[in-house]
Formats: C-alpha cells, sequence, structure tokens
C-alpha cells in the first residue's frame, strides 16, 4: 500500500554516486514500503539533481527508529553549529559582546 507521504525540499550540496560527486537540487524524504532493504515501510531519503540523468541520485532506506535517531542527530549538529557561527564567530552575537576593532 502506497502511503503518498512524500515531502521534496530545494536541496544545497554534494552526493557521491561511484566515484562521481554531483550537485544537488533537491532532497525527497518520503514514508513508503521498502524498495531495497529487507523491511516494512521506512523513510526514504533522495538526494537528487533533476539536471542529470536519472542516476544522479543518493538514496537511503530508514526505519523509523533510525530516522527519528537520525533526526535528533542532525537537531544536535545543527544546534551546535549555529552556536558556532554566532557566538564563536560573531555572527548574530549580541552586539554588546561582540569587542570593537
Amino acid at each position: 500500500m502506497c502511503t503518498s507521504i512524500v515531502e521534496i525540499v530545494p536541496a544545497e550540496g554534494m552526493a557521491k554516486r561511484g566515484d562521481d560527486w554531483f550537485a544537488l537540487s533537491q532532497a525527497v524524504v518520503a514514508y513508503d514500503h521498502a524498495r531495497h532493504a529487507h523491511l516494512g515501510d521506512v523513510i526514504t531519503l533522495d538526494f537528487i539533481n533533476t539536471g542529470l540523468d536519472p542516476g544522479a541520485r543518493a538514496g537511503i532506506e530508514l526505519t523509523l527508529e533510525t530516522a527519528k535517531e537520525l533526526r535528533a542527530a542532525l537537531d544536535r549538529a545543527i544546534t551546535a553549529a549555529e552556536f558556532e557561527e554566532a557566538e564563536v564567530r560573531g555572527k548574530g552575537a549580541v552586539p554588546s559582546l561582540v569587542r570593537a576593532a
């Protein structure tokens, strides 16, 4: 049974297939039955460049539990990266805390 749960967002970055890297244009997150993993329904992540041949994709099939753990890890990494950008590098830091040159 198809769930029709699909989210598509623009993506900027790179993905690898074989020995070659390609630029991304979008990412697709879906919930449906696994195509390759020996699992039931899975969260599928597809990183795609729509301007290249259909093979220009990197696909992942994850259990719901793994997807939740990945989301939590992403949240922690994003929070740390935002802190790094704001506090350490002065981007968005409170003006009174940034020393004038």
